[in-house]
């Protein structure tokens, strides 16, 4: 099925105020990388009693800019996004890179749920350092990491998607990044619409982003990209793979929560995201929405197990994508 027609269209809509709709995903799927093996710790009864479903969905948030005068829908305050984390830490998700989001990599406590923070453009309002290293008062990582000082389950971590000289040009603002935890994806260096460029000008955009990341932090792979607007290329799998560049995880601009690693529903090369939002117009794409709606009983939420070797889900759920069948538990 294909991603239009899971999300409605709703999600056209926004893509196209976004800067153009994504053309259907490229069915590559690289496999989670998950312990086949391993004696399990879990059982189906205490899957079930954990109500474990790891087949469930996941919020992939997306945001751009934390400022206290908003231009846009992209934009939050610094009161916005702490309230926003404030309540992904009292609802029990656990935040994780897209990075390990799509490797499968998804080691949580029993009874939590995965949320991937994505940041897209490098804006210093996103991470500034002050002149002793540290990131400024007010800024979305300062802000990320106070949260998770008073909520010991709530990882400090997020995915940055950079462009040429992101925050400010501050040449130590990467290697903090990556010293710290935090993943650095690929937003391409010039911002590039892919879907509007040439083959050649599309695979050298992105080529382009990965070097300049690589030159900043020698050693570093680079593993997913965010695009630009959310416009794939016009022959999608150059989003995962080109001269100078490979990826597990392709995001886009998004408009709903996206699949979980081991269901047969996802698709590495086109991830929805959900843009941070609370009220105002198209707020049924927003975070706010999303976050209710998981949150119901009928939310289909990823909740786990506890034990990263397994895969437990109710039996209603169906069957999980066949990287993942060696390692299921249904219940």
């Amino acid at each position: 099925m294909s991603f239009l027609r899971r999300f409605g269209a709703g999600f056209a809509i926004l893509l196209v105020a976004a800067c153009g709709a994504p053309t259907p995903p490229a069915p590559e799927r690289p496999e989670p990388s998950l312990a086949l093996a391993a004696p399990a710790r879990v059982t189906a009864e205490s899957a079930r009693r954990t109500g474990a479903d790891e087949l469930g969905r996941i919020p992939v948030l997306m945001y751009h800019r934390v400022v206290a005068k908003p231009k846009s829908a992209y934009d939050r305050t610094p009161a916005e996004f702490a309230a926003e984390l404030e309540r992904l830490a009292a609802e029990d998700y656990v935040p994780v890179t897209t990075a390990d989001f799509v490797a499968g990599k998804l080691d949580l406590p029993a009874g939590a749920h995965p949320v991937v923070l994505t940041f897209d453009d490098g804006d210093p309002s996103v991470l500034t350092l002050t002149p002793d290293g540290e990131p400024a008062p007010g800024t979305a990582i300062r802000i990320l990491l106070d949260v998770a000082a008073a909520h010991p389950r709530f990882r400090p971590v997020a995915s940055l998607y950079v462009n040429e000289r992101p925050f400010g040009g501050d040449g130590r603002a990467l290697r903090w990044l990556a010293d710290h935890h935090f993943e650095i994806g690929n937003h391409t260096a010039q911002h590039t619409n892919l879907r509007r460029a040439t083959e050649s000008v599309a695979t050298t955009a992105i080529a382009d982003g990965d070097a300049l990341i690589r030159q900043a932090l020698p050693g570093y792979r680079v593993s997913t990209l965010a695009l630009p607007y959310g416009a794939q290329p016009r022959r999608e799998e150059l989003a995962l793979r080109g001269e100078g560049y490979s990826y597990r995880g392709v995001l886009l601009v998004g408009a709903g929560p996206a699949p979980s690693p081991c269901s047969p529903a996802f698709e590495p090369a086109s991830i929805p995201r959900i843009r941070s939002q609370g009220a105002g117009p198209e707020a049924e794409y927003g975070s706010a929405h999303w976050l209710d709606e998981l949150g119901s009983p009928a939310g289909r939420r990823y909740t786990s197990d506890g034990d990263p070797s397994t895969v437990s889900y109710p039996r209603s759920a169906g069957e999980p994508a066949s990287a993942c069948a060696s390692v299921k538990l249904a219940y």
